[in-house]
């Protein structure tokens, strides 16, 4: 694909949280957490600041104790990459209302931009897909994004997993909050539950 084609990551983002009505978000480390949070900070946000490799399966746990809530979780290719066995749990638990997004620019945003291995040969979605994830596609269209984005609602058609190509434009970091009691307390809070 050529690079002047790629997606932009921003507007993936919030077109894919457009109409997230009470799923539950959860970002990967570094760009995906600040793409999250541009899209519009939300009660139901989850960041996740330096847990590398821990995004599929926190969305996994969180998909599993609340299955009547769509979970989306959007990470990057990097992240992936270190955490590519939690697509064999997520094949074999099955969650229906869980959906994985990575944000794929081949290269390793947070530590300089070095060339990813998606730049050359892991395909993350043939691995998804032999890991047991049925609903596995590669997306290069926006059209694909709109296509995607209209099955999050659907909590018993997943998992469902998306690699989407974008570029790797270095863009202005939106910050959230970066307190993690306050962001669990914040979730739990629009759960019902009570602060831990």
């Amino acid at each position: 694909m050529s690079k002047a084609n790629l997606l932009d990551r921003r507007k993936v983002v919030s077109r894919l949280l457009a109409n997230r009505k009470q799923a539950i978000a959860v970002g990967g480390l570094g760009a995906s957490t600040y793409d999250i949070a541009a899209a519009g900070d939300h009660d139901r946000n989850l960041y996740l600041w330096g847990a590398m490799g821990g995004a599929v399966m926190i969305g996994l746990g969180i998909a599993l104790a609340q299955p009547k809530l769509p979970v989306v979780v959007i990470t990057g290719d990097g992240e992936m990459l270190m955490g590519m066995g939690s697509l064999a749990t997520v094949g074999l638990q099955k969650p229906g209302n869980l959906s994985i997004v990575v944000l794929d620019n081949e290269c390793y945003g947070e530590t300089g931009g070095q060339m990813s291995h998606t730049a050359v040969a892991a395909d993350l979605v043939g691995v998804a897909r032999a890991c047991g994830i049925a609903d596995s596609r590669a997306i290069t269209t926006m059209a694909e994004v709109e296509a995607f984005a209209s099955t999050l609602q659907d909590v018993s058609g997943g998992p469902r997993f998306a690699s989407v190509k974008i570029d790797a434009a270095n863009l202005e970091r939106v910050l959230s909050s970066r307190d993690g009691t306050f962001i669990v307390n914040r979730i739990r809070g629009s759960l019902g539950h009570k602060p831990i």
